[in-house]
């Protein structure tokens, strides 16, 4: 029987090398094994398991593990473990991307009373569960909750070393947020600071960089601002281009520039954007 740190490095082995078809059945006859071993890399395997079937999009098979995993833990009597709340936090995950929010929604309280109690209130697994949560009740429409939690999340983030990157993707959603409860301050102080945060991280700009950038071209639109709303979305445009080219993504932000344009009098400009609107994007 491998030992756990054995079974991650080969897990990672197919990741890296892109063998996904290898993993599967090995995780399975790691799982067959681990029944012979002990509780512990059976549960671990099993998170792993519910993790690859959450990934490819085959959620009645990561329940099922995930449920496995679970009573098998509360048959151990492991159900006020930190490792219990982990396996809750995994299987509520796979039930929001299932779009099973309910589901979600009660083991992710579950994993939220075990984290609180036993992990010290700045540990980044808590981080992790508040923006997961954030993430399950903004799709329940909850966005004055789903900021809360968003804000609990980054205030741990911050205290973490090397998080810079992920606090400004961060502060990014919780800006889309307070866009869409038109706290038009809120948002702009926090993509300001995102936008930022991504220009100190050595000019390594990522998709998130874009988003961002967006949103503030959003913000200044909002308040009026069109010029420095041009300015913004054009650079978002740059971004998007650069990480993705000329899709759908261009095409929308084409159809913003050239909204923009067309109140700003510009009206040549605003036709050009349009062109490449109706190219890439034709439907919006």
């Amino acid at each position: 029987m491998m030992t756990i740190d054995q079974i991650l490095t080969k897990l990672d082995h197919y990741y890296k090398e892109d063998q996904l078809t290898e993993v599967e059945p090995f995780l399975l006859s790691c799982l067959e094994d681990a029944k012979r071993a002990g509780y512990g890399i059976y549960i671990s395997v099993g998170n792993e398991l519910l993790g690859f079937y959450r990934s490819i999009g085959q959620f009645e098979a990561a329940f099922a593990v995930g449920e496995d995993v679970l009573l098998l833990m509360e048959e151990l009597q492991l159900d006020h473990t930190v490792h219990f709340a982990t396996t809750l936090f995994n299987v509520a995950t796979a039930y929001r991307t299932a779009g099973k929010y309910e589901e979600a929604l009660a083991n992710y309280r579950r994993a939220l009373e075990i984290y609180q109690k036993e992990l010290p209130k700045d540990d980044y697994r808590l981080a992790e569960l508040y923006s997961s949560i954030s993430i399950l009740l903004e799709k329940l429409n909850e966005n004055e909750n789903a900021a809360l939690f968003l804000e609990k999340a980054i205030q741990i983030m911050e205290k973490q070393p090397g998080t810079r990157v992920e606090v400004a993707t961060s502060r990014t959603s919780l800006a889309l947020i307070e866009l869409k409860m038109d706290k038009l301050e809120a948002a702009e102080k926090h993509l300001e600071l995102a936008i930022s945060a991504f220009k100190e991280d050595g000019g390594k700009t990522d998709t998130h960089y874009s988003a961002a950038l967006a949103g503030l071209g959003e913000v200044c639109y909002r308040q009026g601002s069109l010029e420095r709303a041009l300015e913004n979305y054009e650079h978002a445009l740059f971004e998007v281009e650069k990480h993705f080219g000329r899709k759908e993504g261009y095409g929308l932000l084409c159809g913003n520039c050239a909204a923009i344009c067309r109140e700003l009098g510009q009206s040549a400009k605003a036709e050009e954007y349009e062109v490449q609107r109706k190219k890439y994007c034709p439907e919006a």
